[in-house]
This record gives C-alpha cells, structure tokens and sequence, in this order.
C-alpha cells in the first residue's frame, strides 16, 4: 500500500466553525469578517464575509491586481460594475473582475450578508485588516485611508452613475476625506 505524503509547503486541513473569524468595521454599515487567508489555501484565495447595514454602501473603486467573486447569503445586495448593475438575493453569485469600477450596496431593507472570494490573495491583509485596526483605535484619518488604499492597489473613483444609485436605494455614502 503507498501513502500519500502532502509536501511540507503545502496547506493542511483549515476548518472555521460558524460565527468564528476576527470581525471588525471597514466602513459604516460594512464590516469584514475574516474567513480563510491565503497561506491557507497555498496563495490560491482569501474569503471574507461582509455584513451589510440597511442604507450601507461600498462606495466605487478599482482594484488592479484581483478578482472577487461574491454570494449573497442573506438580503439583498446591489452591485454595479462599470455599466451593468443588478440586485442579487440569497445564493445569487457575481464575479468582479479586477480593473473595472465597481460598488456594492444593501439593496433592502433588512441587513444584508455576502461572502467575498479574493484571487489572488493578500487584500484581505494589506487593506481590509490594516482598515479594521484604524478603525479600532478611533476615527481613522483618511489620508492615512488613501494611503493603505494605494499601497493595496486600490483606486476610489466617482463615476457619475453613483448619485442615481444612492438616491434609488437610499443609501448613506462614507464620510470623504
């Protein structure tokens, strides 16, 4: 009989009951909370899940280097992606490739709640974990904000379409800088 010996570099088992996961406020409204980091996966991905307040939104941006990809668990979720938007309930999915304006909001009026599939790896810790420990120690200044944001290569935009969306769905935009 021949066993099968998994290379010392390689992830073993991770397994993460529900409710566990450091939980933390990325903005108003939206929270993080940390599932499965990228040395669990070989570099593979990162998921997180995001709980979104009614009114919630994430407001535009680009990222340059990853693709998400999200499932909507629980309420309603809007998402618009240059040009195409939708409004996905329970088990609906999306991809958001990277390179392209895109925001996500609470399109409900009940709390929202979606996983976030991260490829490749590393933005849950470069800007969301960095985001949470700010917001921890008080009111983050924004520069400092703008800063992580483009260290994790990440670029906030205004496209002209967000004032139709915010007035549509009601929704409270983050404080700006």
């Amino acid at each position: 009989m021949s066993i099968t010996t998994r290379a010392p570099s390689a992830p073993g088992l991770t397994v993460v009951q529900p409710g566990e996961g450091r939980r933390g406020t990325l903005l108003p409204g939206v929270d993080v909370i940390f599932k499965i980091h990228g040395d669990h996966t070989g570099g593979a991905l990162s998921i997180v899940e995001h709980p979104f307040a009614v009114g919630a939104l994430v407001p535009p941006h680009v990222h340059h280097e990853e693709d998400e990809f999200s499932i909507v668990l629980e309420g309603e979720i809007g998402f618009r992606s240059e040009d195409q938007e939708v409004v996905l309930g329970p088990g609906g999915y999306i991809v958001k490739p990277h390179g392209e304006v895109h925001a996500m909001w609470n399109a409900g009026d009940t709390p929202a709640r979606m996983i976030e599939v991260i490829s490749p790896p590393g933005f849950d810790q470069r800007f969301f974990r960095e985001v949470v420990d700010l917001n921890e120690a008080g009111p983050p200044d924004p520069a400092r904000v703008g800063e992580l944001a483009a260290q994790a290569g990440l670029e906030m935009a205004q496209p002209d379409w967000l004032a139709d969306v915010v007035d549509r769905y009601d929704l409270t935009p983050p404080p700006t800088g």
